[in-house]
């Protein structure tokens, strides 16, 4: 059987979407490609069970009906059985409707009739993770996931990462704790610089390398946890989304907000503390083996929102470093 899997255009989604592809891998021996814009394409080649991914040059939220078009016939002529379709966007659900994929699976979302001829309506409260959003798409509608829920999985390329250790001239002498300070979604989830600098400061006085890995979108927040605390190297923008991976593998510890960082170091089976300020676990959790997750109980959270629409981000503020730096010794 070949399947194709529309996956999502945020890093932390995708990478849960692996554990979809265990739950395909675990009922047969499908051979399994990916679709997903260039953002999120190219953690599919680090994926066990992966075969390989197909670029939809689109941008988040972009319709790009010509662009979408034009991958549906190129992927005609891939004798695709089924495509699983993981964001509920009715955009998302073109490509294999338009290729004539014969089994087209996801749930219902922005009312996907004609494009999947298998629509799902979603019980959120039997599925209250996303990654079980993920996994019973994979199964026959109505059948049960078995626990324990497989991990999200990525794999290291040694070679790149030592072309990455030596391009930016990183010292491994000493262990390395990973501060990744950026969130696509918002402020909300964004933990003080200040906060971070502390816990910055503590790794270095412990003997530690201190990186700070983050995109481009991330440097002026990196460059400010550098200025209050020297001994932190900032990384952000250096470095491509597989250069994370790699590096990340060998990190020692991470700090992280709930972004797609944190996934990721997840499934590299890091020792992770996850700070969470609008958003909750209960729906994202980090899903590797050692994670440790923080947040402050308060009223107004999880509030979901890309902004505090309080004004005070004390999800965040009162989240005190000290708690970081308890866990981390």
């Amino acid at each position: 059987m070949k399947v194709l899997i529309v996956a999502p255009a945020w890093v932390g989604d995708m990478v849960m979407a692996h554990t979809l592809v265990q739950v395909l891998h675990a009922d047969g021996n499908p051979t399994i490609e990916m679709l997903a814009p260039p953002a999120t394409a190219p953690l599919a080649e680090r994926m066990p069970g992966v075969a390989g991914a197909k670029v939809l040059d689109v941008r988040h939220g972009e319709w790009g009906l010509g662009k979408r078009r034009s991958m549906a016939l190129d992927l005609r002529g891939g004798a695709f059985d089924v495509a699983y379709v993981l964001p509920n966007s009715f955009k998302s659900a073109l490509v294999p409707y338009w290729a004539r994929i014969p089994q087209r699976i996801g749930w219902h979302g922005e009312g996907r009739f004609g494009v999947l001829n298998e629509r799902r309506h979603l019980d959120r409260e039997r599925y209250p993770l996303m990654i079980e959003r993920f996994m019973a798409l994979g199964r026959s509608a109505g059948a049960a996931i078995v626990k324990p829920y497989p991990q999200p999985r990525l794999t290291v390329d040694e070679d790149s990462r030592r072309a990455v250790v030596e391009r930016l001239a990183l010292d491994l002498e000493r262990p390395v704790t990973v501060l990744c300070p950026g969130a696509e979604y918002g402020g909300a989830k964004r933990w003080p610089e200040r906060h971070f600098a502390a816990v910055a400061n503590h790794a270095a006085a412990a003997g530690h390398a201190v990186w700070l890995i983050g995109s481009p979108n991330d440097e002026p927040v990196c460059a400010t946890i550098e200025a209050l605390a020297s001994a932190a190297i900032n990384l952000a923008g250096q470095t491509s989304l597989l250069d994370a991976v790699d590096l990340l593998s060998l990190a020692k510890q991470v700090v992280t907000n709930d972004s797609g960082l944190m996934h990721v170091a997840g499934a590299l089976d890091r020792p992770v503390v996850a700070l969470y300020g609008s958003t909750t676990p209960a729906f994202t959790p980090p899903l590797g083996e050692a994670a440790i997750v923080l947040h402050e109980d308060l009223d107004c959270r999880p509030c979901f929102q890309r902004e505090c629409p309080l004004g005070h981000h004390d999800c965040l503020n009162r989240l005190d470093p000290g708690r970081v730096i308890e866990v981390l010794n």
